[in-house]
């Protein structure tokens, strides 16, 4: 009996020294719906297409003597200070013209004003994309304006529980708010931790949708994976968001690597006016995960239904270092593969909002605090690109 007593109590100490950044595990009904959802099996949550996660043996030796190749790490930083737009009240106090309006904050973090409603997507304020305040990957900007600053939102949408994408700190100073949650399967479980009431989530499986005032929000399926702590049970969802509202609908990617369902998801849910799109932290070491800008451009047609339409917003770059490739390369890569498809693109800086009916933000600012940029896009992989001279980089790039 006395053995029994303690394995609970050294598995609760245990549970104690866990970091709060961490989170926590799903357990009692939220992991029997876990269970239940037809995405789960074998114990595990399965994507939509198989793919593998991270680099293994030789491969992440190959890897990692290119991650700290003295050269290489140059070219993942600016050159200079980043331009951010010094986002205030005044830029978002008067309600966009349109009808909808969205504000990059940097990252994956986007302020979606649509039909009346703010929709606050992936928000990450935090110094660091890591459970510790010092170590990991740290930003190279700052954020453009104080979360208390942006006033109310109507809802905070997360799409998987990855630290550059669900920041401790940002949803602790949000849990105070009266704005809802909505977050995949599983998720819901790290914000109950730190302080999020059960009352103000939404806890969505793929397909499934949940009512925001005028709002439909879905969570949509997206090839990826989920962990946070030492280990990756792959028990918490992760997913790409479409909010469609009495006038407008966008797309929120969040990471994902390209798959089929784009085309599936748009004939769903589309046309939208906006999408949001990840083409950062891309690698030929990790393909399946993320993707690369041809891929995003060519994930954003298939959502409008194979042709250009609406405007993409490129995410999930700019702000840290989180791959092998140049800083700048995938702003200056998607622009390019946009203009080849005659899509329109949205290349704000850090900050800057834009109204997708209207005039869209597409200087290259990116060029001014950026080291060359190797071309042509297409002929290259990623860790296999040549840095260009100066010279060569200005003579092309001036082209678009």
């Amino acid at each position: 009996m006395a053995g029994a007593d303690s394995a609970p109590s050294l598995r609760a100490r245990l549970r104690s020294l866990r970091p709060e950044a961490f989170g926590a595990d799903p357990a009692g009904e939220r992991m029997e719906r876990i269970r239940r959802s037809p995405n789960f099996a074998d114990g595990v949550f399965q994507n939509p297409v198989s793919a593998q996660h991270r680099p293994s043996g030789s491969t992440a030796v190959e890897m990692a003597k290119i991650y700290f190749e003295k050269e290489a790490r140059v070219r993942r930083a600016p050159t200079g200070t980043i331009p951010v737009h010094p986002t205030t009240l005044a830029d978002l106090a008067k309600p966009p013209v349109s009808g909808l309006r969205l504000t990059w904050m940097g990252h994956s973090s986007v302020l979606a004003e649509i039909d009346g409603h703010r929709i606050l997507f992936d928000p990450v304020w935090g110094d660091r994309c890591s459970p510790f305040d010092f170590v990991g990957p740290k930003r190279l900007h700052p954020v453009p304006l104080p979360l208390a600053a942006m006033g109310p939102v109507d809802a905070v949408v997360i799409s998987h529980d990855h630290y550059d994408h669900l920041d401790l700190p940002t949803i602790k100073a949000l849990a105070s708010s009266d704005t809802y949650f909505v977050v995949p399967l599983g998720v819901g479980a790290h914000l109950e931790r730190w302080g999020v009431s059960a009352g103000r989530l939404r806890e969505l499986d793929w397909n499934e949708s949940t009512e925001i005032g005028d709002l439909t929000l879905t969570a949509t399926p997206a090839r990826h994976f989920c962990g946070r702590g030492l280990r990756n049970q792959q028990h918490t969802l992760w997913a790409s968001w479409v909010v469609a509202g009495p006038e407008h609908r966008i797309y929120h990617s969040g990471d994902t690597g390209y798959f089929p369902g784009f085309q599936e998801i748009g004939a769903a849910h589309g046309p939208f006016d906006a999408t949001m799109i990840q083409i950062g932290a891309y690698s030929e070491f990790w393909p399946d995960i993320h993707m690369t800008p041809a891929e995003g451009v060519r994930a954003h047609l298939d959502l409008q239904g194979g042709a250009p339409a609406g405007v993409l917003l490129p995410i999930h770059w700019g702000t840290f270092n989180l791959a092998p490739h140049p800083w700048a390369e995938p702003g200056e890569w998607t622009k390019y593969e946009a203009g080849e498809a005659a899509q329109a693109v949205a290349l704000p800086r850090p900050g800057q909002p834009f109204e997708p009916a209207g005039k869209l933000p597409t200087d290259p600012w990116w060029r001014g605090v950026s080291h060359p940029i190797a071309h042509p896009w297409r002929s290259a992989r990623p860790a296999e690109v040549v840095v260009a001279t100066r010279s060569d980089d200005l003579d092309l790039a001036g082209e678009r």
